[in-house]
């Protein structure tokens, strides 16, 4: 039996995995792995911190957790692979079933033969046409060699004004960073919000958090055009005329799949734009292989095609390629969820499934609910987090969640990606068994408390509603009775400052008299994390008041202004 051939194009995640992936099922393979930059196996997703300086050693970013920098010679005697650095793929022949490389440094080109082929050419960063974009001091955070440069550049411009382009992840990571490094951002989104992963109510709550830190958000304007002077960036011109100075501009609207080579050699590629494979990482072309971000996924929830660029999921698309490339394709990728996590500065924000605006989108009847409430006990250290829930409003079955805050959401956000996965209900999680003890988690689990809410809500004992639907009716000239039944320490050292009625809930049963006469009129109940604003409710509307909703989430999850 001969040989296989197996190239890999792409070094990055999903290529170093389905190349030793691929190694390791069948020693006698002949894998090689072609990587147009000079490093290998780069931790993209580690780019801020070492931008920040919390990353000291460059080759942190490179290295195996137990410290061996990833380079050819480890790949070689490590895993039995054949790695060039610095050769970028030309052109892909797949009648010949030959790749043409060209080596970046001297010139040198050849032609090598495949067997199987595995395409893992990853991502670019979106830059768009924006005048100036040339100059000096704009960059992207896409590559080894931007985070080189942003970082000598965030070192020796130390309270200078940096501008990023763009609050979706990267953008507010970036944000982050440079903050760390001693700069004065402003982040310019042209959407209404920023990490637009999260619906509002959340987004805005990392919002305010990355404010209080000292960023500048200004978010529903776009950039006209980058200012220079002596070929080096002075500022930008914002949409509405505005012009911000600066001596730095980061590029951070997101990218896109690579996938010139898969074009030029005649593969299907989707209507996201990325190459379309099947579920065994198949492209259209049975011998050629794809994985990473440089593809379109199945959405299991949905089931339409989207691009997911996420290095977690590179590497389990490139685990499966490689087996199949080996094998036989015996392994599957089902796609995803769309599950993400990050840290902004303090907090951290979590999202899995669906949000509300994209399961509507979608199609589906959703139902939501919103919890405040903290991590753990509170003699244990505990935490503040918010989190929202969505579900189908018929079936019951968990859609989307996401979890921001200052405590652990990791926990709750990977709870739920399960319930997800397993296709639970919110009955389901409502009763789901979990590990309990005070240093983790509260006895019963916010995650849990969250179903709860939404539980209550599904069987008509709850009506709420979110911060930003209650702020609406206030700035739309409604005027509900705001009812706050926290207690007068609580009010005095915070309140929202709307013209609200203060009635300790452990009062409320003896001061009905003091509520609109009218019970027809409608009523906010809340407290600190709307708790005691669900008891509110229940109490008035046995006495008969039939207007009452929650706001969900209370204080703690209002993401504006609060008198203090």
């Amino acid at each position: 039996m001969s040989t296989k051939r197996i190239v890999v194009i792409g070094g990055t995640a999903a290529g170093p995995k389905a190349a030793s992936r691929a190694k390791r099922l069948d020693e006698t393979a002949e894998v090689t792995l072609l990587q147009k930059a000079s490093a290998l196996s780069m931790a993209s997703c580690g780019y801020p911190y070492y931008v920040a300086g919390e990353v000291k050693d460059r080759d942190m970013l490179l290295a195996t957790p137990a410290g061996v920098v990833r380079d050819a010679a480890f790949f070689a005697g490590a895993k039995g692979i054949i790695a060039k650095v610095s050769t970028e793929v030309t052109g892909i022949d797949r009648e010949a079933k030959t790749v043409a490389w060209k080596r970046v440094d001297t010139g040198e080109t050849g032609l090598l033969p495949y067997d199987k082929l595995i395409l893992c050419t990853g991502s670019v960063p979106k830059v768009p046409p924006i005048p100036g974009r040339e100059l000096a001091g704009v960059t992207t955070l896409a590559s080894l060699e931007d985070a080189d440069r942003l970082r000598e550049l965030a070192a020796t411009n130390k309270d200078e004004k940096a501008v990023i382009i763009g609050g979706g992840l990267i953008g507010m990571e970036t944000c982050e960073a440079l903050v760390a490094a001693g700069m004065d951002v402003t982040v310019v989104e042209a959407l209404p919000q920023t990490l637009s992963f999260l619906d509002p109510e959340l987004a805005l709550l990392v919002q305010k958090h990355a404010t209080s830190k000292g960023a500048k958000i200004l978010t529903g304007v776009g950039i006209s055009a980058i200012n220079g002077q002596d070929g080096k960036v002075a500022g930008v011109t914002l949409a509405d005329g505005r012009e911000l100075p600066c001596t730095l501009v980061i590029m951070a609207i997101g990218v896109a799949p690579n996938t010139g080579l898969a074009k030029a050699a005649g593969l299907a590629l989707g209507p996201t734009g990325g190459i379309i494979t099947d579920e065994r990482m198949r492209t259209s072309d049975p011998d050629v292989y794809a994985a990473g971000d440089c593809v379109e996924v199945k959405n299991r929830l949905t089931g339409e095609p989207m691009l997911a660029p996420f290095g977690d999921l590179a590497n389990l698309e490139g685990r499966v390629a490689g087996e199949n490339a080996v094998l036989g394709d015996t392994a599957t990728f089902p796609g995803t969820i769309g599950s993400g996590i990050c840290k902004i500065f303090d907090f951290t924000a979590a999202s899995t499934g669906l949000s509300e605006f994209r399961a509507k989108q979608a199609g589906f009847d959703v139902v939501t609910a919103i919890n405040a409430s903290p991590d753990k006990p509170g003699f244990m250290g505990a935490k503040p987090v918010v989190s929202k829930l969505i579900a189908d409003a018929k079936t019951g079955r968990i859609l989307g969640f996401a979890c921001v805050g200052l405590g652990n959401v990791n926990r709750q956000a990977a709870e739920m990606a399960m319930a997800i996965l397993g296709g639970l209900t919110v009955d389901d999680v409502a009763m789901a068994d979990l590990p309990y003890a005070p240093p983790f988690s509260l006895a019963i689990d916010h995650a849990i408390a969250t179903a709860h809410i939404l539980q209550n809500k599904m069987r008509g004992l709850m009506r709420g509603q979110s911060s930003i639907v209650a702020k609406s009716r206030i700035d739309n000239g409604e005027r509900p009775y705001l009812l706050d039944v926290r207690g007068p320490k609580e009010f005095e050292e915070m309140r929202l400052g709307r013209g609200e009625t203060l009635i300790p809930l452990g009062q409320l049963r003896k001061r009905l008299g003091e509520l609109p006469a009218d019970k027809q009129a409608p009523v906010i109940t809340y407290c600190k994390v709307s708790m005691r604003g669900y008891e509110a409710q229940r109490v008035l509307e046995a006495n008969g008041y039939e207007n009452v909703t929650v706001l969900e989430g209370g204080l703690v999850a209002w993401p504006f202004g609060l008198e203090q």
